[in-house]
């Protein structure tokens, strides 16, 4: 192929799908030669690539192409507009959905993790399960206070958000299965129980309540909250209502996966709270006040701002064409 031949016959038609490109409002026949222009423009790089390889013509008439593509089907949006939609609608219009649900979690680990303490500590062959006297005064005394003090703070912190985020997207994806939300549920329940049996024997169930709560009512919840997302995900399939199965699963699924990212930040302050609060040598009242504050800073944002997301008409979920709309809708 003579590559200037080429370009010369077809310049013109270049020239008029550039100034078209460019252009702000457009009438009817112009979309339509706009189009035109376009399809033929793609045919004639693609002949040009062929035939001569990577040239500066043909990366002109790419450039060209790609400014008129972006006229009839639009540019992307900008990230940075979508975040504060992301956080003001969508993420707590997915929050406010399992409030309820949330509250029924909590409500089963404490019963469940009561149970184990309670049975715990009022019989000696149970705790004779995990270690002998000399150990488990050890740990009672020494052991458990000095976790929240043995490593450096930031190295601390960053340990425990990662730990407690994995566990968090994991109930989110995996409770489509309906059996990895209760299974975490419970054994985390009988782990929280079984300690404070042991704290309880050695008579330092008050030392137990104390290091856990700075850090631990925003953490519990959130692991709650996680809980609560992955059981719902994992009902929208059972019971999709209206909808098929398919369609309930891909909207509850993609709504409600929108809160692990929430939950990493939520996690995040709780790993700070235990990493940089708990250790301090400050009174308790201050200590567990700022993981109050925390609590009911999350509380709001997740019942009070997602409530009026929610009244808004947000369910957490894409919109249409973010979801990969499948009909075109006249109005």
């Amino acid at each position: 192929m003579d590559l200037d031949a080429y370009a010369s016959a077809h310049s013109a038609d270049w020239a008029e799908l550039d100034a078209l490109s460019r252009r702000r409002r457009f009438e009817g026949d112009d979309a339509d030669r706009l189009i035109e222009l376009y399809q033929s423009g793609a045919a004639q790089l693609s002949a040009m690539k062929s035939s001569a390889g990577t040239s500066g013509t043909a990366d002109r008439l790419s450039l060209t192409l790609s400014r008129s593509r972006l006229r009839f089907t639009g540019a992307g949006r900008n990230l940075a507009a979508q975040i504060p939609a992301f956080f003001v609608a969508q993420l707590p219009a997915a929050l406010y959905r399992v409030r309820w649900l949330s509250l029924v979690t909590a409500g089963v680990t404490v019963v469940v993790a009561v149970l184990f303490a309670t049975w715990a500590a009022s019989n000696p062959a149970v705790l004779a399960t995990f270690g002998t006297p000399e150990f488990r005064r050890q740990f009672a005394t020494g052991d458990f206070v000095d976790y929240y003090s043995d490593n450096p703070p930031s190295s601390f912190t960053g340990q425990v958000w990662t730990n407690n985020a994995f566990i968090a997207a994991q109930s989110i994806a995996f409770g489509i299965t309906g059996l990895f939300v209760p299974y975490i549920l419970l054994t985390n329940a009988q782990n929280v129980g079984l300690t404070a049996g042991i704290m309880a024997d050695q008579g330092r169930l008050d030392y137990f309540f104390l290091y856990i709560a700075p850090h631990g009512q925003l953490e519990l919840y959130s692991l709650f909250v996680s809980m609560a997302a992955g059981l719902m995900i994992f009902w929208s399939w059972i019971a999709p209502g209206a909808r098929t199965r398919g369609q309930a699963l891909a909207e509850d699924g993609r709504a409600l996966f929108t809160i692990a990212i929430g939950l990493m930040l939520s996690l995040l302050v709780s790993g700070v709270i235990e990493g940089f609060v708990t250790r301090q040598p400050w009174p308790w009242a201050i200590k567990i006040g700022i993981g109050t504050v925390a609590l009911a800073a999350f509380l709001v944002y997740q019942w009070v701002v997602g409530g009026r997301a929610h009244r808004a008409g947000q369910t957490g979920d894409l919109d249409e064409f973010e979801a990969g709309a499948r009909r075109l809708v006249s109005g």
